[in-house]
């Protein structure tokens, strides 16, 4: 008799077992069936490819620590550039990119996933911007604040585009985040293009640089707009005694340059070609076990 039960039990849990592989296997169907068009919002999608991600930046201690770290070591930095300063030499400066660097766009990212997005979409983007559902990155402003207070100026750098009022939203951001030389002095914004290398330029003119800020390493140097892997981790490999002392990286693990050298788009659609090349990224070294 207890047989039997215990043979009826484990047949009930197969059943349920294999209901669940046909649910979630209907619900990874339909969402990876979705090409240029999601599913309607109201239709969850639990196998998006943003998900792992943006759970991260949104819950993980680690990428809150990750970026207090860096805004620790630029203070290090800034500190050991003001110790060596001599009268004659040019004022001291930082540059850091804005996005991902000083502030987060974690709202911007849920909303995706709600919409059951796996991309990043530029149309949402400009349309969420303006509303400032920002938050600073951890230790961003007491960085900042220091390194008024130490005479340091600071000058941010952002490529965007959301048209005519543009500089106007970036700079509203700086002041909402109640930032330290949020001025038409310190703000570069460059609407044409992703190269930074103007800005960077003219503040070496006329500044020593103790530091550079980002998330991207095309914040520290052109070179790493290349639609290459391996080519930008050759680059990387290069520039390896520069981590840490000339230029410091913020953690970002849903946008970037980086993303250009899987797709050879910063902003790729939601294809299945892309998503295929999404998981060829994913599995450049996997177990044969």
């Amino acid at each position: 008799m207890a047989g039997g039960k215990l043979n009826t039990k484990m047949d009930a849990d197969r059943r349920r077992v294999l209901a669940l592989l046909v649910a979630g296997g209907a619900s990874t169907s339909a969402c990876l069936a979705q090409t240029e068009s999601e599913l309607p919002a109201n239709e969850e999608c639990l196998s998006n490819s943003l998900l792992w991600a943006v759970a991260w930046k949104q819950s993980a201690a680690e990428y809150f620590a990750l970026c207090h770290q860096a805004y620790n070591l630029a203070r290090l930095r800034v500190e050991e550039a003001l110790a060596s300063h001599r009268d004659d030499d040019k004022p001291l400066a930082v540059i850091t990119d804005m996005d991902d660097t000083i502030m987060h766009a974690r709202s911007y990212w849920g909303h995706l996933i709600k919409q059951n997005k796996e991309f990043f979409e530029d149309a949402i983007w400009d349309e969420w911007l303006p509303d400032n559902e920002i938050t600073a990155a951890p230790g961003a402003k007491a960085f900042f604040d220091y390194c008024e207070t130490a005479g340091v100026e600071v000058f941010y750098v952002t490529n965007r585009d959301q048209g005519e009022r543009t500089y106007e939203y970036a700079m509203r951001q700086l002041e909402y985040l109640e930032l330290p030389f949020a001025d038409d002095d310190h703000l570069y914004v460059f609407r044409e293009t992703s190269d930074k290398s103007p800005a960077r330029d003219e503040v070496a003119s006329s500044f020593k640089v103790a530091v550079m800020l980002g998330d991207n390493l095309n914040d520290y140097r052109r070179d790493y707009y290349v639609k290459d892997v391996d080519e930008r981790m050759r680059l990387m490999e290069r520039d390896r005694a520069h981590w840490g002392r000339e230029f410091i990286l913020l953690p970002n693990p849903t946008d970037g340059h980086w993303v250009r050298a899987i797709f050879g788009d910063s902003e790729p659609p939601a294809t299945e070609e892309n998503r295929r090349l999404l998981k060829e990224a994913a599995t450049r070294i996997a177990w044969r076990g």
